[in-house]
């Protein structure tokens, strides 16, 4: 109840530090923060083509074994009480300090605990000699914990720009370093290091453009109140992080490090669509729902215009990727990785539903239904686990990705509409905006499909399965351009006052 109250007060007749006339619009956010994601991808796209190629499948699967670690901890390091800057009603400056004071103590805690545990952890992985990276890399969980805040208040004040720059400091100092040190020799031990220095860089530049001064501090109600809003949120990323690599753990501890680096590759593939299109979303989504919370009916609109345009947009191009999963696994990574094709088929269903999954998750949290949230997941990876290891048993590495994208298409992208309903959001008005996405993506899926079997020249193949997505996203978007303008309503509200 305490954070209900924290959390809860009328935005309006409150004065923050930051005020209206210093925030860039949410849409122009949007836009910096697709142009940020865009950028970053496709850089790290490319060194990650050469990495692949260098390091090959072995220390590729030792490094995701070092990855599944990191972001397992980093899913709840900073007990979820960044977030509450995000959201917060009035001045941030209020509980700047305390949320900074705990994202510290929580990420220096589950640096030392995973530290400690990483022998044990890449022992059941099936590669004790992976514990030296897990642990260079589990440094970017107490770096990350230290500048929680700052971040958190570059999304409230939309200061996507800003946010820009610090992210590809990031992506490519980490990456120039990596490709160096691969060159030299060090195998798995190069993305580690590299990813670990793009990470102090980047925060002592999140430190330096913060809104707010760092300051560390403790207050006692705030603190309670924060834990209350945050720790059902850490406990959610938990079962959030287990959801979405579970499959690569037991990948990696049913089937070895070469089998998982396939995986991790057709993992990655799947994920770059998502990263474009929800990464961006979801650093302004929180902030423009927050700014509009206040009105049920424009929020209901908002957020049925963004389930249309997100099918439009994402949809045509997944189903694209699945269908000519073969011909870009050899045209961009070479033949020796032609085992990850079929995994990325499933995947990629897999990822679909993670994108509007995403953008459910993070209305029903800015509206304050978390609990709903945790029980979803809950639900989630008790119905995942068995089927992982089913699909383990029946097919290895492609069975394991077959059981990922039915549970998440099957279970948890239901279960999220289903409780949708409870904030007014009706199924049937969600599917009515996607059903038409659906027959496009369908029809571009056998193109792609019919493109990689009768084309010898995988170019041609690619080409005539991009421009099928292309034109089908184009059409799409054209139909739905009344969804387009009921997200502008967001700038509306912004520019009405919504935001003080």
């Amino acid at each position: 109840m305490a954070a209900h109250r924290l959390m809860g007060r009328a935005r309006h007749g409150t004065s923050g530090s930051i005020g209206a006339s210093g925030r860039s619009s949410a849409s122009g956010a949007f836009a910096w923060s697709l142009t940020n994601t865009l950028v970053s991808r496709l850089g790290t796209l490319g060194i990650g083509i050469l990495l692949a190629r260098v390091l090959g499948p072995e220390e590729f699967g030792t490094f995701a074994i070092a990855l599944v670690a990191l972001m397992a901890v980093l899913s709840f390091n900073e007990l979820g009480v960044s977030l509450a800057i995000v959201r917060w009603p009035g001045d941030p400056a209020a509980i700047a300090p305390t949320v900074n004071t705990l994202s510290l103590l929580g990420s220096a805690l589950f640096c030392a605990a995973s530290w400690l545990a990483a022998p044990a952890f890449t022992a059941a992985m099936g590669d004790p000699g992976a514990t030296d990276v897990v642990r260079i890399l589990i440094l970017s969980v107490l770096i990350n914990g230290a500048v929680a805040g700052p971040a958190a208040l570059l999304q409230r004040d939309f200061r996507e720009k800003t946010r820009m720059g610090i992210d590809q400091v990031n992506v490519w100092v980490g990456a120039i370093v990596s490709v160096i040190l691969a060159l030299m020799g060090m195998g798995a031990m190069s993305l580690a290091v590299g990813r670990v220095l793009g990470s102090l860089l980047s925060a002592v530049l999140f430190v330096r453009a913060s809104p707010l001064p760092y300051r560390v501090g403790w207050h006692k109600e705030k603190a309670r109140a924060l834990l209350n809003f945050g720790l059902p949120l850490a406990g959610t990323s938990i079962i959030v992080f287990t959801i979405g690599y579970s499959d690569q753990l037991v990948a990696g501890s049913v089937a070895g490090t070469i089998a998982l680096g396939f995986y991790v590759l057709a993992f990655n593939l799947s994920s770059w669509p998502v990263s474009i299109v929800s990464q961006p979303l979801r650093r302004v989504a929180p902030a423009a729902f927050s700014a509009i919370q206040h009105d049920p009916a424009r929020l209901r609109a908002v957020i049925l215009g963004l389930f249309g345009v997100l099918g439009c947009a994402t949809i045509p191009a997944f189903l694209a990727l699945a269908g000519a999963a073969t011909p870009i696994v050899r045209f961009v990574y070479g033949d020796v990785w032609l085992p990850a094709a079929a995994v990325l088929s499933w995947l990629v269903l897999s990822a679909l539903a993670k994108v509007f999954c995403e953008l459910a998750y993070d209305y029903m949290v800015v509206i304050g239904r978390t609990s709903k949230v945790l029980m979803i997941q809950v639900v989630g990876l008790v119905v995942l686990i068995p089927a992982l290891i089913f699909g383990a048993v029946w097919g290895g590495i492609v069975g394991i990705a077959a059981a990922q994208a039915i549970v998440s298409m099957v279970v948890l992208l239901p279960l999220y509409l289903w409780q949708l309903r409870g904030t007014g959001v009706r199924i049937l008005d969600v599917l009515g905006k996607l059903w038409l996405p659906t027959l496009v993506g369908v029809a571009v899926a056998c193109t792609a499909r019919w493109a990689a079997s009768l084309f010898e020249l995988v170019i041609i193949a690619l080409l005539v399965g991009g421009l099928s997505a292309v034109l089908g996203i184009a059409g799409l978007l054209y139909l739905r351009r009344s969804d387009l303008r009921a997200i502008r309503g967001i700038v509306r509200a912004e520019k009405a006052g919504a935001i003080t």
